[in-house]
């Protein structure tokens, strides 16, 4: 009885700060506080003007309130953290905080009716002579004023600048609309350069080529910096150094030993590279919600659809296969949405569903890939209704069983599954349909890895396929054209068994030929 009484005094006490993005309110209710603050207190030291993108749910909002309450001059918010010791100034400055994130923008009036709210505070602080002026110029005279009035130059933070354009992507017309209004607002903070101390725009994506930073050459892009990368998300130390307890209470839940709590917490969360010598980050939203209910889960996946990412999939033909084969990508692609019509990859990166895995310094290119299991799951379960005859609300009761038939030894039962999977190919795709049955033979067998042991390769439309349950191995080949018997035929030949001859499961060759005329599999073989 004591040892429950002191475990529910320690949950209790500990307060997990899920969705609360005001650092006041998260220090003075005592929440659970990643340290960060030495990266912020060398963030206004060194530099003045800044842009940082990350993901979305990774941290942006509470570090621009962090910084809000440093430049309030709200010291007793700051006890017992770095920046008290590192800070011996605590200089009140007048903060204009503009959070363009709390609104869904339908239209040019659903943006300017959110800078107007935020002027109309500012005006009433610091005048409103040019309360009848373009919201440039009204913010410029906020700007100057509030520097004159209070003696102290002003700091300037922007949450989710990019909000409004990520929202009117596609429509090319509101699109210009968003960005003439934002580049001339924005604008300013090159324009009142001598009124402002600091200033920082955060976002999900850089959107260069549109023009909204072509006036803006004086920003600081720390988004790829390896200095800062730790500045949003948690670091490995971080996880342990703050979340110790609770790891060890999930470990205590799911009967396993710490170390392997960490891992399996590294597979789902952890991964996530912005640079090319960073460390790599955890997602903080996914681990605050998985100690606060003690149940590893899709969490970050899970607030949010990818449903623009596979458009651009859709859009463009994307072998699907190469999000797990290795996306290669230029510098200049990752930092900016150049062509998004045409390249989704910059997007995938910047919104967080594909990452930095390797670095070429000759070439300067980066090989790119899914971050985690939590992010590789989640996608490719939300993909499925995209590309597999399947409705919506069913996937989760036809994947269970598809696994169930395959872990059975069911093999005429999945394989008719499958088959009904790719019933259905719409006829527009009759010139893509190699593309889409590759695209659909990469959803299922990727998510059948994640419940099995499975192997994929993909080169000039062959599809050579492996899977390992407890008690058998299947060694597949698709053939895109010819039939069933020299699918197995090339399985025979190729010794593609091999490797297994000493393994005591039940092994099964199995021949698929794929019909042009059906748009589906046609007939396959069992050996």
């Amino acid at each position: 009885m004591p040892h429950d009484i002191t475990k529910m005094k320690r949950e209790m006490e500990r307060l997990y700060p899920i969705g609360i993005q005001n650092f006041e309110d998260l220090r003075r209710n005592g929440y659970i506080y990643v340290d960060k603050t030495a990266l912020i207190h060398r963030l206004v030291r060194t530099g003045k003007y800044y842009f940082l993108g990350r993901p979305r749910r990774f941290g942006k909002s509470l570090m621009i309130s962090t910084l809000e309450a440093y430049f309030q001059g709200k010291r007793e918010l700051f006890k017992g953290l770095d920046i008290e010791i590192l800070e011996k100034e605590w200089t009140v400055r007048p903060v204009l905080h503009l959070d363009l994130n709390s609104r869904n923008y339908n239209g040019i009036e659903s943006l300017k009716a959110i800078l107007n709210q935020h002027l109309e505070k500012w005006e009433k602080m610091y005048g409103c002579e040019k309360q009848n002026r373009a919201p440039e110029e009204r913010f410029a005279y906020i700007i100057e004023h509030a520097a004159k009035q209070t003696g102290q130059n002003v700091a300037i933070l922007i949450d989710e600048y990019d909000k409004p354009l990520i929202q009117a992507i596609g429509n090319e017309k509101l699109q210009d609309e968003y960005r003439n209004t934002l580049k001339a607002f924005y604008g300013n903070l090159k324009s009142c350069d001598g009124y402002i101390k600091f200033a920082i725009l955060t976002g999900v994506t850089r959107f260069s080529r549109v023009s909204i930073f072509s006036d803006l050459n004086n920003l600081n892009d720390i988004t790829m910096d390896d200095n800062y990368s730790a500045l949003c998300g948690i670091t490995e130390n971080e996880l342990k150094g703050n979340f110790e307890p609770d790891i060890r209470q999930l470990a205590e839940k799911m009967n396993i030993s710490f170390d392997e709590t960490c891992n399996r917490l590294k597979k789902l969360y952890d991964g996530y590279h912005f640079t090319e010598n960073g460390e790599g980050m955890y997602n903080p939203f996914s681990l605050l919600n998985t100690f606060y209910r003690m149940e590893l889960d899709n969490y970050w996946f899970a607030t949010g659809t990818p449903t623009l990412l596979v458009k651009m999939l859709k859009q463009n033909d994307y072998r699907l296969s190469n999000l797990t084969e290795g996306v290669q990508a230029s510098s200049y692609e990752l930092n900016g949405m150049e062509n998004t019509e045409n390249n989704p990859v910059p997007m995938f990166f910047q919104t967080g569903y594909l990452t930095i895995k390797d670095y070429d310094k000759e070439f300067k290119t980066y090989t790119l890939g899914f971050p985690n299991e939590e992010v590789e799951h989640g996608f490719i379960n939300f993909l499925m209704p995209s590309y597999v005859n399947i409705n919506e609300h069913e996937s989760a009761f036809q994947i269970m069983n598809f696994v169930k038939e395959v872990r059975a030894g069911k093999i005429d039962d999945f394989m008719a599954r499958l088959q009904s999977f790719m019933a259905g190919t719409p006829y527009e795709l009759a010139r893509q349909q190699e593309l889409h049955y590759q695209n659909v033979l990469y959803i299922m067998f990727s998510l059948l890895g994640f419940y099995t042991e499975a192997e994929y390769h993909t080169s000039q439309g062959r599809i050579d396929m492996v899977v390992k349950t407890k008690e058998y191995i299947y060694v597949m080949e698709f053939k895109l054209e010819g039939t069933a018997e020299e699918a197995i035929k090339q399985i025979n030949e190729k010794q593609y068994a091999a490797p297994f001859a000493s393994d005591p499961r039940k092994l099964y060759k199995i021949g698929v030929n794929f019909s042009r005329e059906t748009r589906n599999i046609e007939r396959w073989i069992v050996e």
